[in-house]
């Protein structure tokens, strides 16, 4: 199975404040890897790392063979890395149209942009609906599949998604772990997930590492970690 992603023993830090302490951890090709743990455990900052929108202090990190730590965010995105940030950053008195455009800035074959286009909206029905509409006005929740939409506008090989269920209604959590399953699925895109709501992280992935402070406190099978009673006491709050 092809590597499309390698952390080797990465220390990153904020100020004098260790964030990643030797993180070591891989995404293979056509894998979705999830990233669980507590808020301040360092999941948000290993994505920060692979994007160029941090500085690493020592570790190496490479892309598809080719080694990245170092490189400019815009020229990660050329690579074919695309990051979903924390908190649905839309434009949000531009429309639905012209934000999923703006995933597209890297690329100038026009023809399969609206092809990369149909896909999205074929993808989320909601946004077809809201085409035209100021993506401020959106829901929560629509407003996460219009970032994972604008994401996919890149055409990524690999897709970082930070914390997509946060502040989303019960209901559109499960379509959106639906999408992040299909995208993996149809559109041949490896995923690395960081999620707080774990069951959903585990249960959606084939392979998984738990942080705690900066460190991978465990790693394996995705569905072995999720009936694994250390996790289920620090990641799951008890019982399933």
């Amino acid at each position: 199975m092809n590597q499309v992603l390698k952390f080797a023993n990465v220390e990153l830090y904020y100020d004098h404040v260790y964030a990643l302490k030797g993180v070591s951890l891989e995404v293979n090709e056509g894998e979705t890897v999830a990233l669980i743990g507590a808020n301040g455990a360092g999941k948000s900052s290993i994505l920060r790392a692979i994007t160029g929108l941090r500085k690493i202090k020592s570790g190496e990190i490479h892309y598809s063979g080719r080694r990245i730590d170092g490189a400019t965010p815009d020229a990660i995105v050329k690579m074919g890395i695309s990051m979903v940030p924390e908190g649905r950053r839309v434009f949000p008195y531009m429309s639905v149209k012209d934000n999923l455009l703006m995933g597209a800035f890297t690329r100038s074959d026009k023809a399969e942009i609206v092809g990369s286009l149909e896909m999205v909206l074929g993808r989320f029905p909601r946004l077809k609906e809201r085409y035209s509409q100021a993506a401020g006005t959106m829901s929560g929740g629509e407003q996460q599949m219009l970032v994972i939409g604008r994401a996919l506008m890149a055409r990524p090989r690999l897709l970082l998604l930070d914390e997509p269920s946060l502040g989303v209604a019960p209901k559109l959590v499960q379509d959106i772990a639906r999408s992040i399953v299909a995208i993996n699925r149809d559109e041949k895109v490896s995923v690395l997930l960081v999620e707080q709501n774990s069951r959903m992280a585990l249960r959606i992935s084939q392979r998984a590492y738990a942080l705690t402070t900066g460190s991978v406190a465990l790693n394996g099978n995705s569905a072995d970690l999720l009936t694994d009673e250390r996790v289920k006491h620090l990641y799951l709050g008890g019982e399933i």
